[in-house]
């Protein structure tokens, strides 16, 4: 036991006679006052206030430290409102990734650049951009042969694969993934058309695999196509010509000598053998209504010209013929024929999709190529159809028609013997698919009364006479680009008879939604 100092020598014992400790530290002097004691002040607790209807009484909690003292110190809300809100964190181990915007920028040698914050990327912003040059690289490679009508191909669909490639990856596994959608790049077929089979991202050509896989296995019949086929009426109010017209019919194959109003100009013009080759000054592109400035305009598609502008191209003066008795002169109508006996075997099928090229002539627009493929797309038929006599070609169209001089004078099948060959798999009871069919029809001097027609099933906005065109449907519902050859290739007829015959079979499946037992 240390020894006392004595400190408290100067103070008597509170306990006096009563202390019984051996060594007590206050003083038992007689002589010193008693009754001396420490004075420890204590601050009181102010009460909490109470609410009227408090039921429990409340408890005084002595408190550490006054309360105007808790304001004074570097954690107050006085300071944090000067300092500021705090900072969110990010938050660790989220299942949902940023993806990737597609930027309007690209660097100098054209590679996409990605528009992401780069704190919210999983995958380094260096690393990801590096991987998408090189898919960008690849793309380039692969499109080769189409890039040049589509320059932003391979830049949208590099972004679009990297965004897939990182959304389905961690940290730990992107790099990989993207080498190996790089080496399925390469093991690509080159395409030679923007709706060929190997134009996409991988999600993209799995989707248009499902799809196309959907779509054969669909075996159109007259008993799916039953809803849809056009009634006289229908057929009537499209354009479809349902009667035979009155007249000998065949007596006028060419307009050569008359005055007739020219389709593409609307001028009047002498209708003659060897026009002039830049006589008519006219718009190829068809009229379409946009807003500039809030102003709706009316403007060409060949060369965004305002309607009240004169023609972009030039050539020669054309005509087109609608009515029944102008087209039966200059070739005769005739009805499909009818079913043989039941005790022959009848040829002709339930299902055909038909479509057709025409070509100007001194005889008005005639049919110069006849595509028809099966229900099932396979190809039947695809020829060339040669001039009657006395007619003679003024303008091949190719544009539009995809027929050239050159390959034009390999025809050798008249349009009546066309019609004969059509005989063998189209007779009056089977179901003729085309878009805007009535034009192949009379074209083909035609009358035929179970039509489906893709321009009627998938109306346009504005109805009748109005109708979509069949490259926008294709795109639409099918995901394929059609009609894109541009300049002087024009379209091909068994492709498009391919497409009308697929937007049915999508329709079925997507509209009318056939049972198992269809």
């Amino acid at each position: 036991m240390f020894s006392s100092l004595g400190l408290f020598q100067s103070l008597s014992c509170p306990q006096r006679n009563d202390c019984n400790r051996p060594s007590c530290i206050f003083s038992h002097n007689l002589d010193l006052p008693s009754h001396h004691s420490l004075n420890i002040p204590v601050q009181k607790v102010q009460p909490l206030p109470q609410t009227p209807s408090a039921n429990v009484a409340h408890r005084e909690v002595p408190s550490k430290r006054p309360f105007h003292n808790l304001a004074q110190g570097p954690s107050s809300s006085s300071n944090r409102a000067q300092i500021g809100p705090p900072t969110q964190r990010l938050r660790v181990g989220t299942t949902q990734k940023p993806v990737a915007i597609p930027a309007a920028s690209h660097t100098s040698n054209g590679v996409p650049i990605i528009r992401i914050n780069p704190a919210r990327s999983q995958v380094a912003l260096p690393v990801r951009q590096a991987m998408l040059k090189s898919l960008y690289e690849h793309f380039v490679v692969l499109y080769d042969t189409i890039l040049p009508s589509n320059p932003t191909l391979a830049s949208e669909h590099a972004l679009r694969q990297e965004e897939q490639v990182y959304s389905k990856s961690t940290k730990l596994t992107y790099r990989n993934a993207v080498i190996n959608s790089i080496a399925a790049l390469k093991r690509r077929p080159i395409p030679t058309s923007i709706s060929h089979p190997s134009v996409g991202t991988e999600e993209d050509l799995a989707a248009h695999a499902e799809s196309r896989k959907k779509l054969d296995d669909l075996q159109v019949t007259r008993l799916l196509l039953k809803p849809i086929v056009m009634s006289l009426e229908d057929m009537q109010t499209w354009g479809f010509i349902t009667d035979m017209p009155e007249g000998l019919g065949g007596d006028q194959p060419s307009a050569e000598g008359k005055i007739i109003q020219c389709e593409r100009c609307t001028q009047s013009y002498m209708v003659k053998n060897n026009p002039a080759t830049e006589e008519c000054q006219y718009h190829w592109g068809r009229l379409f209504t946009h807003k500039v400035n809030g102003e709706r305009m009316r403007s060409y598609s060949c060369c965004q010209k305002p309607a009240e502008e004169g023609g972009c191209t030039r050539g020669h003066h054309v005509f087109y013929e609608s009515k029944a008795g102008d087209l039966h002169s200059r070739h005769a109508f005739s009805f499909t024929r009818q079913s043989v006996d039941v005790m022959e075997t009848d040829t002709a099928l339930d299902v055909v999709a038909l479509d057709c090229e025409m070509i100007y002539t001194t005889g008005g627009m005639r049919v110069a190529r006849v595509s028809v493929v099966d229900g099932s797309g396979k190809q039947l038929f695809d020829e060339l159809v040669r001039m009657d006599d006395g007619v003679e070609i003024i303008d091949y169209n190719t544009r539009f028609s995809g027929i050239t001089q050159e390959e034009h004078a390999q025809a050798t099948l008249s349009l009546s013997s066309i019609r004969k060959s059509l005989d063998a798999f189209i007779n009056h009871n089977t179901i003729i698919i085309g878009h805007a069919l009535h034009n192949d029809l009379n074209t083909l001097r035609i009358i035929h009364h179970q039509c489906v027609d893709t321009a009627v099933i998938f109306p346009h906005r504005a109805g009748p006479p109005y109708r979509r065109s069949l490259r926008d449907l294709a795109k639409e519902h099918l995901g394929l680009t059609i009609q894109a050859g541009g300049g002087t290739s024009g379209h091909s007829s068994v492709e498009d008879s391919i497409a009308t015959l697929d937007l049915v079979r999508w329709y079925i499946l997507n509209k009318l939604k056939p049972t198992a037992k269809t």
